[in-house]
């Protein structure tokens, strides 16, 4: 009997040691009413105010870091966001190359080290820290599909990476080619001549363990609340359901393909992607006043048919690999429509640095990655402020009702240069309305009838908090003027908002399951989640030994 309560004790030890890595982590739920800010490390803000210039067209460091982000959370903080999506922060290829420097973070060299480019491992822990206990969560980004060599395939010195020091752990040389099949965007290397991406044989179980044994370990020494898996396409999907299990925490994956049939595979295997289907459609409706609006309204409809879940997406119009929206157009109207869909659309809403700001930039030479100091981070452009307006507005609707996120948006009206889009169960939904007839377009009215609310209903738009009225025939008649979107709920639902005139309630702090709101980083951090689960253990322990000394 005692031999048996002795082999019970090691089994349940056993199980909470492996299980109980960040039981209590963020989940894809409590990501789902999260607004995302994502920030380029070396291009947000230096340790330092300093707005010397750097070399952004040869790609060289620019001097971003943790600290200088941690002292920048009131800038993004004001806007209502209430995650932040930082770089990667292993350590990367230290050589200058043909393309510049490592600054995005994609060009890893050991996964076991930190950029010190970007600070120290208590810099880190520090950000995490002030996050957590203003209530916000961080979103890592991380590579698990290649390592970064500075030189040619052939001449790769595989001994550089850690802990993947053999070319046992990658598949042999041959260039991607996406025009090809999907086999060879998984076992073919990305790069170039210039800067090799040696690519993991992610398929075999070493390499699995490896990885998995490297993420589970990070977020339990930086207690991180979700990750964003860069070139997730590039991995074959059976890869992912065991890798996310072992960090413990949210992730979403970048595919950078329209196709929804074929980005879904990813989003079932990850839990979520990037929504790229949407983005293709969305900015060519809005970068032109003859936009083609069918398309946008089409992809709404198909994501939700072919795809489990578009909910859970990454919603977003602008990144670090894409051309900056004003780019395309300065039309500021049209801006203010895309950024609308953003933060009101399907899907968890992330924004880039600089889209507050209007910044321009293109992918050649790498423009859209430029500092956005030069800016002074002004929270008085008109942007910023209709960021924070409709990020208030989303918590708002997240609080009120528990569906919201979970509801997919049906388009209720169309004509060739509009549509309107309603959002939210029965008494809480929300109408938006967005045109993209640009900036110069006159006065006009639009009659929509499919919102779903009775008659004589106060209704109020919330970005210039005018008061409409359903109508004694069911009609919400919107008037519509310079090309700008529409907002709309009805007016008691506001109550409590901040919004319009009424009085904000005060808000339920949530802190990050992941971290912590007291001591110092060095200490509380590092030790948050693994102390909870020793503390966990040391309890069943004293109790089952309690049991066998009886």
């Amino acid at each position: 009997m005692l031999h048996s309560w002795h082999s019970l004790c090691i089994a349940i030890v056993t199980i909470l040691i492996i299980t109980g890595h960040h039981t209590d982590a963020a989940t894809l739920d409590d990501w789902r009413g999260r607004t995302i800010y994502q920030v380029l490390t070396d291009r947000f803000a230096r340790t330092k105010d300093s707005n010397a210039d750097c070399d952004v067209v040869h790609g060289m460091y620019c001097g971003g870091s943790w600290k200088g982000i941690e002292r920048k959370l009131d800038y993004i903080q004001g806007m209502n966001f209430d995650a932040i999506w930082i770089s990667p922060v292993v350590a990367q290829l230290p050589q200058t190359t043909g393309w510049g420097e490592a600054y995005t973070g994609y060009w890893a060299q050991d996964l076991y080290a930190l950029n010190d480019n970007f600070g120290t491992s208590n810099d880190l822990k520090s950000l995490i820290k002030a996050m957590h206990d203003r209530g916000m969560y961080l979103m890592l980004d991380i590579v698990v599909n290649h390592m970064g060599y500075a030189g040619e395939p052939e001449d790769v010195d595989y001994s550089v990476f850690d802990p993947f020091d053999d070319s046992k752990y990658f598949h042999s040389y041959c260039a991607v080619n996406a025009d090809t099949n999907q086999t060879n965007v998984e076992t073919c290397w990305l790069g170039d001549d210039i800067v090799a991406l040696a690519d993991l044989r992610t398929e075999d179980e070493e390499v699995q363990e490896l990885l998995g044994n490297w993420i589970r370990g990070l977020v339990d020494e930086y207690p991180i609340d979700g990750l964003r898996i860069d070139t997730a396409v590039n991995v074959e999907p059976s890869f992912y359901p065991e890798f996310v299990k072992a960090a413990g925490v949210f992730a979403t994956g970048e595919t950078m393909d329209g196709d929804n049939s074929f980005v879904c595979k990813w989003a079932d295997a990850i839990g979520s992607v990037l929504n790229y289907p949407i983005y293709y459609p969305l900015t060519r409706a809005f970068s032109s006043t003859q936009g083609n609006i069918n398309d946008l309204t089409m992809t709404i409809n198909t994501n939700a048919i072919n795809c489990n879940d578009p909910t859970a997406f990454g919603l977003f119009t602008e990144n670090h690999d894409v051309e900056r929206f004003p780019s395309m157009t300065n039309d500021t109207a049209l801006a203010k429509n895309l950024l609308t869909f953003n933060i009101m659309g399907d899907g968890i809403p992330i924004i880039y640095q600089g889209q507050e700001q209007h910044m321009a930039g293109v992918t050649s030479p790498w423009t859209n990655r430029s500092p956005i100091w030069t800016s002074d981070y002004d929270e008085d452009v008109d942007l910023y402020k209709h960021l924070a307006t409709l990020i208030k507005l989303r918590k708002h609707m997240v609080a009120k009702d528990e569906k919201y996120t979970r509801q997919t948006s049906s388009v209720i009206y169309q004509d060739y240069h509009s549509f309107a889009m309603r959002k939210g169960t029965d008494g809480h939904q929300v109408i938006t309305l967005f045109t993209n007839n640009g900036e110069s377009s006159g006065k006009y009215k639009l009659d929509i009838r499919r919102h779903g609310y009775d008659e004589d209903t106060p209704m109020t738009e919330v970005l210039t908090c005018e008061d409409l009225k359903v109508d004694d025939k069911g009609t919400l008649v919107v008037p519509m003027d310079k090309g700008l979107p529409k907002v709309i709920v009805p007016k008691r639902l506001l109550e409590g908002s901040g919004l319009c005139g009424t009085k904000e309630h005060a808000p339920i702090r949530n802190p990050p399951p992941t971290g912590t709101s007291d001591s110092d980083p060095e200490a509380s951090e590092t030790g948050s989640a693994s102390e909870r689960r020793i503390d966990l253990i040391s309890a069943i322990l004293a109790t089952l030994l309690s049991i066998l000394l009886v």
